[in-house]
């Protein structure tokens, strides 16, 4: 009996995820629990074991697709022998549970031999387009269709389109269900030449894909409609009717993908509130106005010469936060400098046994780490995060530790770090570390943080301004180490000039519950702590 593979759901929060990578394609033999695909959610990347041994009988979901939970994105089955007409089985099983109406259609499987099928792709419909959400299918699988006959309706950030069929025949699968958002270029569905084809595909009609990704739109609330109109997921084309019929587009609930307002939305917000429509007559004598002003935008449509590359959902995720967190706190940063000298002296004396001994490197960071947590013990304001009109203090210290990847940034946490030893916070620092590095972090690993350390002090610089970790209200970055000549002052009061190693510290904090005093007590406690270090590191 076929297994379906279904897009997991890696948290209470995540309700959908996209497919990156297939690390198996249909007709391989794949081993329960063995590695199937990657994937990307708002919260971390992972890889997804297969839930059973047996072959690979059929991608339905193509890289680069978003789908929400529990929509179905392959099918393995027990043994190859279905593999070699893949459409077919998958044909098979729904004929028999859900349409009896075909009873004849079900020896169709030798149809795969006639010509090859064409493939309907996701267009490019602009330049600086690089994705596309198909709103609804004009064809079911099994109608025929004429070449350069409208296939099915997208919309981009852009405009709202139909797409003609590339071809002529018959329409035997779809492989992406409306509402889906995808790539350029991903295959949406097929065309073939004969009946035989559409026997063979009509009982695979992906309808029980659709239902099932439509069903869960409940989640779209997660992106909810605020701000200007310009901020609201929509295509021109709504947006015009919008300003067309004196309407703001954030009183419109979004029923297309990830909250889109639709053409159908706006439509009937209209209708359903009566909004009149003389009024654009009198809007429109005034719209010229802005409409003058719009030869501004020309400008950026002058392209500079080069590539241009599609931001991974990784990278969109981390721009959209960044924007946020700009937006949302009052950022200040105050720089301190610290003597590292002593810690470099422990380091340097104890790092080989210490790993022969525990198992695990002995860097800089567990040491910056413990002294954040002793200061954030004693200064819990910086550890706390504004919510609406009040403070929240949370019960942990839950320390951020933002890793650096090839292919962006991920801030896994040590939760509830203040019960944690030095040894304990070294541990867990490289393991969190190497974790996120290889995709195996699990989703209530990244999140839920009360502060934020990161460390771009090992790619040589000095001292930077990190943003704010959203809903955190601090972030410490930690500069590179280097030599400089610095005043000693002994006991009896006379100087000398020592070579010492130093490092800059810059703590970045909201201005909306941390004063500039309370922050320069927070940083002065950890230069305290660092330079007087009297902790045993285990």
């Amino acid at each position: 009996m076929p297994t379906d593979v279904v897009m997991p759901q890696m948290g209470e929060s995540i309700f959908e995820g996209t497919i990156t990578k297939w690390l198996k394609k249909p007709g391989d033999t794949v081993q329960r629990d063995e590695p199937l695909f990657e994937i990307s959610t708002d919260k971390v990347d992972a890889e997804i074991p297969s839930p059973a041994a047996g072959v690979l009988q059929e991608i339905k979901i193509a890289e680069g697709t978003t789908v929400q939970i529990n929509t179905i994105v392959a099918v393995i089955s027990e043994d190859g022998s279905a593999v070699a007409s893949a459409p077919a089985p998958v044909a098979s099983a729904p004929a028999a549970a859900s349409a009896e109406s075909k009873p004849a259609e079900a020896p169709a499987p030798a149809a795969p031999a006639a010509g090859p099928a064409t493939e309907v792709v996701m267009p490019q419909m602009g330049e600086s387009i690089f994705e596309g959400t198909i709103t609804k299918w004009l064809k079911q699988v099994g109608d025929t269709v004429q070449r350069d006959e409208p296939l099915f309706e997208i919309s981009t950030d852009k405009v709202d389109a139909e797409i003609p069929s590339p071809a002529a025949g018959i329409l035997t699968e779809i492989k992406v269900a409306a509402g889906n958002t995808v790539q350029i270029n991903t295959v949406v569905g097929l065309i073939g030449g004969t009946t035989g084809v559409v026997a063979a595909s009509t009982p695979a009609a992906p309808a029980a894909v659709p239902a099932k990704v439509e069903e869960p739109k409940a989640a779209a609330p997660a992106e909810p409609v605020t701000g200007s109109a310009e901020h609201v997921r929509s295509s021109p084309l709504v947006r015009k009717i919008a300003k067309d019929n004196n309407l703001d587009l954030t009183q419109v609930s979004g029923t297309g993908a990830s909250g889109r307002v639709t053409k159908d939305d706006v439509l009937g917000f209209i209708e359903k509130k009566g909004a009149a429509t003389p009024a654009p007559a009198t809007t429109s004598a005034a719209a010229p106005v802005p409409a003058a002003a719009k030869p501004a935008a020309p400008a950026p449509a002058v392209p500079v010469p080069g590539e241009l590359v599609p931001l991974s959902r990784m990278r969109t995720i981390i721009a959209q936060r960044m924007v946020e967190s700009k937006h949302t706190n009052a950022h200040v940063h105050t720089v301190f400098k610290i003597d590292f000298t002593r810690i470099v002296k422990i380091r340097e004396k104890e790092k080989n046994k210490y790993e022969q001994r525990n198992g695990v490197k002995l860097t800089y960071m567990p040491f910056i780490t413990r002294a954040v947590i002793a200061t954030l013990r004693k200064m819990p304001i910086v550890n706390a995060s504004l919510e609406g009109d009040a403070i929240r203090y949370p019960k942990n210290i839950n320390i951020g530790i933002a890793v650096a990847l090839d292919w962006g940034l991920i801030v896994p946490v040590i939760k509830q770090a203040e019960e944690k030893s030095f040894l304990g916070v070294a541990r867990a620092i490289a393991d969190l570390a190497e974790r996120a590095r290889t995709k195996k972090l699990k989703p209530d690993e990244v999140g839920s943080g009360t502060f934020t350390i990161t460390n771009p002090g090992i790619f040589g610089e000095q001292f930077g301004t990190p943003i704010i970790n959203q809903p955190e209200s601090g972030i410490l970055g930690v500069g590179g180490l280097f030599k400089e000549p610095a005043v000693l002052t002994a006991e009896d009061g006379t100087d000398s000039i020592a070579v010492r190693h130093m490092i800059h510290l810059t703590l970045g904090f909201d201005h909306r519950i941390i004063d500039g005093a309370d922050a320069g007590k927070f940083m002065a406690e950890v230069k305290k702590y660092l330079e007087n270090w009297s902790e045993d590191i285990g």
